[in-house]
């Protein structure tokens, strides 16, 4: 299995930062992953949301290829960390495809990215921002291949 996790722009929080890194280190112990920043729309007022969505789908998209992409959205799929895990390694145990998470920016993901994606997931029906949300995925994917591997996870 092979990960991908794709977001635009750098994280800025420095303490978020250190967390998304320290997941990463655990989760590329576990299964290859790759993050990927992409570009970040900068300078254009909120008022050109749609603007801005775009540039950053286009940043997005150029990283695709024929990954099987799982897009975090308010509106996806809600599962437990267990029936993640059971996802996770029934698309592991399908396909050889590149599993991609797509995190949007902070106003979200643009609507043909959306509709580009093969599932689409909900962390919860919270609103969290952009930023905690990169987490949150991290953590989760981690503990779904550590539940994977059989390995113990700290509760």
């Amino acid at each position: 299995m092979k990960l991908k996790i794709l977001w635009p722009g750098k994280t800025r929080n420095r303490e978020i930062r250190s967390l998304q890194e320290f997941y990463l280190r655990k989760i590329n112990q576990l299964a290859p992953c790759e993050l990927i920043q992409t570009k970040e729309a900068k300078g254009i007022p909120e008022k050109f949301a749609n603007r801005i969505k775009e540039i950053e789908a286009f940043g997005l998209e150029k990283n695709f290829k024929d990954d099987y992409i799982i897009c975090l959205f308010d509106e996806g799929k809600e599962m437990s960390s267990i029936d993640f895990a059971c996802f996770l390694e029934k698309i592991a145990s399908n396909s050889s495809r590149v599993m991609t998470f797509v995190v949007g920016g902070f106003l979200g993901l643009e609507e043909r990215i959306l509709k580009r994606a093969d599932f689409i997931l909900s962390l919860s029906r919270m609103t969290f921002s952009h930023e905690l949300s990169r987490i949150m995925i991290l953590e989760q994917i981690y503990r779904s291949l550590a539940t994977m591997k059989r390995r113990q996870y700290a509760k």
